[in-house]
């Protein structure tokens, strides 16, 4: 059974309390920030990459250069129909019967436009083809702005693209982006061994995910098929107790 820590997003604070708990594998929706804490498993691993540390693969390489002639642009978090539009077609090909498949174009605003940080909303469009006009959409990435990185909240992409990699080619301009504004990390969202639609985040170099209270080096992703076990779930008494929140150092003072 599917079970989260979550608190509200909101107030003066809500930026400080989104880069503290981000640090420590939560992700936000909207104005709630959350994290995985099932009763019986503890697969949902939170995944982030070390920007100075990367180097491309061979095959990143390649989805960079096939991607060359995208254009990016950073928007405001403000939701378009032709967003939405890329949006509905993402998810009627990769993911028909999740929970996000009746999500109509007033959910989706809400999604988009309800952050209480600071958010922007990267558009990648592409040349036209025959019989279009302008700059069609070939992706687009929901990313909050932390202290200490970029926070890759959704992202979603052409299905009619789907050789074109567009999914890695996000990730890897957004570490373009955090090595050009001098940020640390590039946050992925979580990562479950042995899924196969996840499976592209353990192909990324220097990724570290947060385990144990802690952050550290992926090593072989097969070691950690054991987070499917229920014994490798501490008590959610124990996972409370270990949160940090901002200005906790200064009120024990």
């Amino acid at each position: 059974m599917e079970r989260k820590l979550f608190t509200a997003l909101q107030g003066d604070h809500a930026q400080r309390l989104n880069d503290t708990l981000s640090k420590q594998g939560f992700r936000r929706s909207q104005n709630v920030l959350y994290r995985p804490s099932c009763a019986e498993c503890s697969a949902c691993i939170s995944a982030r990459i070390r920007v100075a540390d990367f180097r491309p693969s061979r095959t990143q390489k390649r989805v960079m250069r096939r991607n060359g002639m995208l254009r990016r642009n950073a928007t405001s978090p403000w939701a378009t129909e032709d967003q939405y539009a890329l949006f509905r077609r993402y998810l009627d090909h990769r993911h028909a019967d999740g929970g996000m498949a009746d999500m109509d174009i007033f959910e989706f605003a809400a999604m988009i436009e309800e952050t209480p940080i600071r958010s922007r909303v990267i558009e990648y469009t592409r040349p036209a083809g025959p019989g279009e006009a302008g700059h069609p959409l070939a992706a687009v990435c929901l990313t909050d702005l932390l202290d200490d990185g970029l926070s890759m909240v959704y992202s979603f992409y052409d299905p009619e693209l789907m050789d074109a990699s567009l999914g890695t080619y996000v990730v890897l301009d957004h570490i373009a982006i955090a090595l050009e504004a001098g940020l640390p990390y590039v946050y992925l969202g979580y990562w479950v061994p042995g899924s196969r639609k996840m499976g592209y985040k353990a192909k990324f170099d220097a990724l570290e995910i947060y385990k144990g209270g802690e952050w550290r080096d992926l090593g072989d992703p097969a070691e950690h098929k054991a987070e499917l076990h229920p014994l490798s779930v501490d008590p959610i008494a124990e996972q409370v107790a270990r949160i940090t929140l901002p200005d906790s150092r200064a009120r024990a003072e």
